[in-house]
């Protein structure tokens, strides 16, 4: 718990809201029951918008997103499909894009830690709580 409050909760040149889009990203690649209803409910919440959970659930490419927020998904999503494919120009383009490279870690190290809980979540069969499916909609 203490490393989540750390990725998700401490200081960072990501918002909440951004940590919680790369979650539900991740956890959408890996078909992640629990981590895409309560990862989902939470970017509901801090959007206030509930087309956004909705299409980073289904498909992030169609969600209404500015370049940064793209840009940094895009990453995540290669971290989680082909991460040895992961290179400079990747990087380049997330710098292009505003993110330092202290944010760029932070990126990599909330899309790794969800990939990581993804498989622990399936694994034990990890039941999302009943009021993160209505919550924010």
């Amino acid at each position: 718990m203490g490393f989540y409050n750390n990725l998700m909760l401490d200081d960072s040149g990501l918002t909440k809201l951004e940590r919680e889009m790369i979650a539900v990203v991740v956890s959408s690649y890996n078909r992640c029951h629990y981590c895409i209803v309560a990862h989902g409910a939470a970017v509901r919440h801090l959007s206030k918008d509930p087309s956004l959970g909705e299409a980073l659930v289904s498909n992030y490419k169609a969600a209404d997103l500015d370049d940064r927020q793209k840009v940094m998904l895009d990453f995540s999503w290669k971290m989680t499909d082909s991460p040895e494919s992961i290179s400079e120009d990747d990087r380049m383009e997330l710098r292009q894009n505003g993110f330092n490279d202290k944010d760029i870690w932070d990126i990599a190290a909330v899309a790794s830690f969800y990939n990581m809980s993804n498989r622990m979540a399936t694994a034990i069969d990890l039941k999302p709580n009943p009021e993160y499916h209505s919550k924010a909609r």
